[in-house]
C-alpha cells in the first residue's frame, strides 16, 4: 500500500511552509511532542497557526498512513462498505479525512470536528485545492468531552489519535456518543504503545458490550489473548520529505508509524464473513519457511510456519506482512 501523502496535500503543506524558518518549526514540533507525551491535550498545546503547521508537518504523514492502512484492512474485510458521509472527530489538520477519501472515494459529505480553531483553519486551507468533499467540508468547533454534545450522524465516523486525549473517567461516555452518531462503521486509531493498546481494549469492551459488532483487526470479540508486557499493535512505513526530516531531527528518509486500530459496525448490516487470523508481529523468514505469529478466530495466539517446500503457499506468504490478515487454510 502506498502510504505517501497525496500530491495535493503535500503541495498544500509545502505552500504553507514557504518563507518559514525550519528551525523554528522544529522547536515547536519538539515542544508539541513533549507536551503530548506529558499528557497535555491539543487544546492546551496548539495556540495558533504556527503550532498547527508544525503539527501538520510532523504528524499528518503518519496519521494519513495509519488511517489509510486501517481502512485498506476494513475494505478487505467489508468490500461492500460504501459510505457517503464522513465525520472526522478530532480532525486536527485533516490528514485522516484525506486518507478516508483516498480509500473510499464515494464519500461525498465531510464534517470536521475539532476543539482547536487553529487546526480547523489549517485543515480548511490545506483542503482548498483538494477533493471537492474535503474542500467543501462542514466545520464544527466542539469538545468531544462535552457530555451535552450532539454529534452529526455519518456512515463512517473516524476518531484518529483522538481518544488518547480523553481522560479515562469520561472515555466511555465519549465512545458512546461517537457510536450513537455512527450509521455504518466507527474506526478508532490509537498510538501503537502499551497505553494505546490498553485504551483500545477498554473501547472495544465498551462498544461490544452495548451491541457494536467488531469488524477488525481482532478476528474475534472475546478477551484479548495478548498478555502484558507484550501488546498488540501494527506498523506502517511512510516516506519522509526533507522538511519532515528537519522538523523531526532525523536523517532517515522514512519512518515506521506504530499504531493500533479498531473498527465496529452496526449488527443489522448483513451477515459477517468468517474473520481471518491476523498477523500480530513481524514475520520471521528462515530456512524452513516463514513463521507467523497469529491471533486466531478461536481467541488464541499461536505460531504458524508456512514451509518453503509448499511453493504456492510460500509465494503467497511472502507477500504478507505485519498487520495483514492470513487465512491459515486459504493462504497455505
Amino acid at each position: 500500500m502506498d502510504a505517501a501523502l497525496p500530491e495535493a496535500l503535500r503541495a498544500a503543506i509545502d505552500r504553507r511552509l514557504e518563507g518559514r524558518e525550519r528551525s523554528g518549526l522544529a522547536q515547536r514540533a519538539l515542544a508539541l511532542s513533549e507536551g503530548y507525551r506529558g499528557g497535555r491535550a491539543s487544546s492546551a498545546l496548539v495556540k495558533g497557526e504556527a503550532d498547527a503547521l508544525a503539527y501538520a508537518l510532523t504528524r499528518t504523514p503518519a496519521t494519513y498512513a495509519a488511517v489509510r492502512r486501517a481502512l485498506s484492512e476494513v475494505r478487505a474485510l467489508r468490500p461492500a462498505f460504501a459510505p457517503s458521509r464522513l465525520l472526522d472527530a478530532g480532525a486536527g489538520p485533516g490528514g485522516g479525512g484525506w486518507a478516508a477519501i483516498d480509500a473510499l472515494p464515494g464519500l461525498s459529505s465531510v464534517c470536521r470536528l475539532d476543539h482547536s480553531p487553529a487546526f480547523l483553519d489549517l485543515a480548511e486551507a490545506l483542503a482548498a485545492d483538494g477533493p471537492a468533499s474535503l474542500a467543501g467540508a462542514a466545520r464544527l468547533r466542539a469538545d468531544l468531552a462535552d457530555p451535552g454534545l450532539a454529534l452529526p450522524e455519518a456512515d463512517l465516523v473516524l476518531a484518529a489519535y483522538t481518544l488518547t486525549e480523553i481522560p479515562p473517567a469520561i472515555l466511555s461516555g465519549v465512545v458512546e456518543r461517537l457510536w450513537s452518531a455512527t450509521r455504518g462503521l466507527l474506526l478508532v486509531v490509537e498510538p501503537g504503545s502499551p497505553e494505546g493498546w490498553r485504551r483500545g481494549l477498554e473501547i472495544r469492551s465498551r462498544l461490544v458490550g452495548i451491541g457494536a459488532r467488531l469488524v477488525g483487526p481482532c478476528p474475534h470479540a472475546g478477551p484479548c489473548p495478548v498478555e502484558s508486557p507484550d501488546w498488540c499493535h501494527f506498523a506502517q512505513r511512510l516516506p519522509r520529505s526533507r522538511d519532515h526530516r528537519i522538523a523531526k531531527g532525523g536523517a532517515a528518509p522514512f519512518e515506521d508509524e506504530k499504531f493500533f486500530w479498531l473498527a465496529f459496525e452496526r449488527p443489522g448490516q448483513g451477515a459477517a464473513d468468517p474473520a481471518p487470523a491476523r498477523i500480530i508481529a513481524p514475520p520471521r523468514q528462515g530456512k524452513p519457511g516463514i513463521q507467523f505469529r497469529l491471533c486466531r478466530p478461536d481467541g488464541t495466539v499461536s505460531e504458524t510456519l508456512v514451509p518453503r517446500r509448499d511453493r504456492a503457499a510460500f509465494a503467497r506468504a511472502r507477500r504478507k506482512g505485519w498487520g495483514d490478515a492470513l487465512d491459515p487454510a486459504g493462504d497455505q
